[in-house]
């Protein structure tokens, strides 16, 4: 399922964009918001096919080299272990896979040389090597093959740019989905015959949650500006950026709006969130002006927490 953290920067992200562009449609934006969550979960898909189609890529290759006129013993006799993937098979075979995919028009079809490149890059790495070379056919080793295919696209350039490409509602979403995919690999079983993909939001509770932060961060934009302007003061108003502030008001809602979300969770996530979205020098500042504000909503009476959110 998508993490909270994700959805925490897609309402960041949102409100950015709404704020910036003096939009005044909050359904609209809204909307958009929403589009942005399910297409983080149409990359989860996306990527999972990709060890489908390097195989397929493979099985291609094997194939040519087999129609040579003069093919070698290797050519005639390749090692078909990786083609053979058990993994890989349930992902081909898996309904919930194929059934998204197709729904939503997902596939690698318009981006052969990204396949080329990453089948490539795979067959170069050390641990495909390894792994082809290992007399091995077990369930844990084909698993532990895509793990390490998967850990390895964290840092993939042509990835980045054919998934920038693809949908400017990916962007900055590759990391997360991937910790989702290595988290599904790794609750696999040999017993298991279907792949158990992950529902979209671990609860219920999920999407109310996204639209609410959106909301009420939105229409108390103004008034949480005000109140944390207080504890500004001693700053240089000039060094403070639009998207600490924004952060802060946004931390400052949930703060106030979710009872059930305890005091420490908001500050870390949104201190996390300031590291990667803001200026060098921002989660600092941001940990510093949250601490305060913490303190000043509780002597009011206005952090209210029940249930885990005590804790």
């Amino acid at each position: 399922m998508l993490s909270r953290r994700l959805l925490r920067i897609k309402v960041v992200k949102a409100l950015f964009a709404h704020l910036k562009s003096g939009a005044d449609n909050m359904i609209a934006s809204e909307k958009t918001l929403m589009a942005s969550v399910d297409k983080a979960y149409d990359l989860y898909f996306q990527l999972m096919t990709l060890p489908v189609e390097l195989v397929h890529y493979a099985e291609q290759r094997q194939e040519i080299a087999r129609r040579k006129k003069l093919p070698t013993h290797e050519d005639l006799h390749p090692n078909t272990k990786f083609v053979d993937n058990v993994v890989v098979r349930l992902i081909a075979d898996s309904d919930a896979v194929n059934d998204r995919t197709a729904a939503r028009k997902l596939g690698w079809t318009k981006y052969p040389e990204l396949i080329r490149t990453l089948y490539l890059r795979l067959t170069e790495s050390d641990y495909y090597k390894e792994y082809m070379q290992r007399e091995e056919r077990s369930f844990d080793d084909d698993r532990r093959l895509l793990e390490e295919f998967f850990k390895e696209l964290q840092e993939c350039e042509p990835l980045d740019e054919v998934l920038e490409e693809s949908s400017i509602l990916w962007t900055d979403d590759l990391p997360y989905i991937l910790a989702m995919i290595l988290r599904t690999l790794s609750n696999l079983r040999p017993s298991h015959t279907d792949l158990r993909v992950p529902a979209k939001f671990k609860s219920d509770e999920d999407p109310e949650f996204v639209k609410t932060l959106f909301e009420k961060s939105l229409i108390g934009f103004r008034t949480n500006q005000d109140y944390i302007e207080q504890f500004t003061a001693n700053w240089d108003v000039e060094r403070i950026v639009f998207m600490d502030n924004l952060i802060l008001a946004t931390a400052m809602t949930e703060l106030v709006a979710f009872p059930s979300i305890p005091v420490k969770v908001t500050m870390d996530e949104y201190i996390e969130i300031a590291k990667y979205y803001s200026t060098p020098g921002s989660s600092t500042f941001i940990n510093g002006v949250l601490d305060k504000i913490v303190e000043a909503l509780t002597n009011e009476g206005r952090i209210k927490k029940a249930g885990r959110g005590l804790i």
